[in-house]
């Protein structure tokens, strides 16, 4: 099954919003060391394993725009051994519900926790998680970002995926408070993987990823809890917290994404990762790919001079960049000579990232 991106636009996590190119903010994305752990993880949502307790949360996730704390704290632990990719999420949360029990449902029509993994760094070909409190799955290969023409594979499935919930305090009783909920999650490597020979464990490497957590104002209706409706039977909005946070509503900007670095090194609680000066070029490649193709929604049509598009110069870390405009028979692309690694780094007119 095939689903459209007319169909997720919608109804995957989410949502996204269609703002300016020029109003999107400047955020710096969040970065994470996830330690090999010499031991098996037992999956039981308990985090009784010792090497959770050798490395750090994450920072406390933040409103997706990255204005707002959230009403409720949020954090992330991971790590992976040979097999697995871990992750540990910890919520707060009084009122712990969920009703939704079939695979691939729509899980963020619950409360959820999310995860976002862009394996190559591309912006394409990239793969998201959710799952509710009753530990129902959804999980989906993205071809594109929904800002172009994709596909997305809703009946894609992780094979092998190992996942637990534990909830302090008592799911879907609306009589007491509860403390919040965990989740524990292992997600084979072989999920990532293209081909057959293709070795994609990231050893010392380090991928995009994304954590969202969607939670909704709730009312009780005949002893069960369900969405909020507003005095004309509307439901509220959602609220969208993040661990790295987007800059607008919408997580499916994955050159937003946070920075996972894979050390091979043995647990402990130190962030060592600073993010390559290449990566830091490719933002300032994309707000340029963001003002063309804004530009063309408002114009049907692209701006041909790359004076266009960056209003003074750019410089990374100190070091000025030359970013230049091609247009050929196939589009157009963006693309700069890195002054740090002499790399070809170029964004096309699809939002594809190469470096060369």
């Amino acid at each position: 099954m095939q689903v459209k991106n007319t169909f997720l636009w919608v109804l995957c996590c989410g949502l996204v919003s269609i703002s300016n190119a020029q109003d999107q903010k400047d955020i710096i994305p969040q970065t994470y060391t996830a330690y090999k752990t010499p031991e098996t993880i037992t999956i039981d949502g308990e985090a009784n394993d010792a090497a959770w307790n050798e490395v750090a949360w994450t920072n406390l996730f933040i409103d997706i725009e990255g204005e707002k704390q959230p009403k409720y704290k949020t954090e992330v632990k991971m790590l992976w051994d040979d097999t697995y990719f871990y992750v540990l999420a910890k919520m707060e949360e009084p009122h712990v519900w969920a009703d939704i029990t079939k695979r691939d449902a729509i899980i963020f029509h619950n409360n959820d926790f999310e995860v976002f993994v862009d394996p190559t760094g591309d912006t394409h070909n990239y793969y998201e998680l959710e799952l509710n409190a009753l530990n129902t799955a959804w999980d989906l290969f993205v071809s594109k970002p929904y800002r172009n023409p994709n596909v997305v594979l809703n009946d894609w499935n992780i094979i092998g995926l190992k996942s637990a919930v534990t909830v302090n305090g008592t799911l879907n009783n609306p009589n007491d408070t509860d403390t919040g909920w965990m989740l524990e999650i292992a997600i084979p490597w072989s999920a990532y993987k293209t081909g057959y020979f293709h070795k994609n464990v990231p050893t010392d490497k380090f991928w995009r990823v994304n954590f969202s957590r969607v939670n909704w104002d709730h009312q009780i209706t005949d002893g069960k809890y369900e969405r909020k409706k507003d005095a004309n039977g509307k439901r509220l909005h959602e609220y969208n917290w993040v661990w790295s946070p987007m800059g607008v509503i919408n997580m499916h900007e994955p050159e937003k994404w946070g920075y996972v670095f894979f050390s091979s090194e043995t647990p402990k609680k130190e962030n060592t990762f600073e993010i390559p000066q290449d990566d830091k070029i490719k933002w300032e490649l994309y707000k340029m790919y963001r003002k063309q193709t804004a530009h063309f929604k408002e114009t049907t049509s692209y701006f041909t001079s790359i004076a266009h598009l960056k209003q003074s110069e750019i410089k990374v870390d100190g070091k000025l960049i030359q970013p230049k405009l091609e247009t050929h028979s196939m589009g157009w692309n963006i693309s700069v000579k890195s002054p740090f690694t002499n790399k070809m780094l170029t964004v096309k007119e699809d939002g594809k990232f190469i470096s060369e």
